[in-house]
């Protein structure tokens, strides 16, 4: 949240009370101790202006619009309003989130927490679809293809993953989100994993998928070969297999035998 102006403490104090001329804050700092007692944001001796740790209890209740206006008051109360504890612990509240895990790429995402930002990390598996799934998790089908940036149902086997949008604000009752960056979706989402487990659980080390992304690439050229089809064929029903070579050569069989029962081939 950036600081929208870098006024001096008068200035400050003139935009809250337009009314207040410079003559009258010039004679207010040297009025007698009497006025100086009057505890009001208009006083220029208001210790919750200037202290932090007063403006990190009064921030850390209040919601994202508000904090995001009091960024703007001046460049010191930017600074507290910008500290990461209280951007997430504004974010979580009213959700009752238990914990927000890792550092956004982008500074506006704190700015909004509507329950669109959040999204469940369903792990695809043979046999599911994108009506399958909004079935599952009682959402609609467009929704799932605009949250995964999808045009249509194709290639849904060549990802890991699908991010299902959330209908009920209760899941998100005492969970973990973790802060991703999806480059299939390409947006930042808050993630929950309803099965427990966590980023690290599920994505392999860079490593470890440079290994497997060559041990797949080769798979896919062998049964290019066997089935003398193009590289996109020969992806297809390797995925559809869930991985398995000799499922997808069967697979593949099935269909030419269809095709030329039907005579199409």
């Amino acid at each position: 949240m950036g600081c929208c102006c870098d006024e001096e403490e008068d200035d400050i104090l003139k935009h809250l009370n337009p009314t207040i001329s410079t003559q009258t804050l010039d004679s207010s700092s040297s009025s007698t101790c009497a006025s100086c007692d009057v505890i009001s944001p208009m006083n220029s001796h208001f210790s919750a202006l200037t202290s932090r740790d007063l403006l990190r209890v009064i921030f850390h209740k209040l919601p994202i619009p508000d904090l995001a206006r009091s960024s703007c008051v001046c460049r010191f109360w930017n600074s507290v309003a910008s500290d990461k504890e209280i951007l997430a612990s504004t974010f979580k509240a009213p959700w009752k989130l238990a914990h927000v895990i890792g550092v956004p790429v982008s500074g506006s995402f704190w700015r909004d927490n509507n329950l669109g930002k959040f999204a469940i990390s369903h792990r695809i598996v043979r046999g599911d679809s994108v009506a399958s799934l909004a079935v599952k998790y009682s959402v609609q089908v467009m929704d799932i293809k605009r949250l995964n940036n999808m045009m249509s149902e194709h290639g849904i086997y060549s990802r890991e993953r699908l991010l299902i949008p959330i209908s009920d604000p209760k899941i998100l009752v005492g969970r973990t989100c973790y802060v991703e960056l999806d480059t299939y979706a390409k947006r930042e989402v808050a993630v929950v994993y309803l099965d427990g487990t966590s980023p690290s659980e599920k994505i392999p080390s860079l490593l470890q998928r440079t290994t497997s992304e060559q041990a797949k690439k080769r798979v896919i050229h062998s049964l290019k070969r066997s089935m003398q089809v193009d590289d996109g064929t020969a992806e297809y029903y390797f995925s559809i297999s869930n991985g398995d070579p000799r499922a997808a050569f069967s697979e593949f069989s099935e269909d030419l035998r269809w095709e030329r029962d039907v005579g199409l081939s």
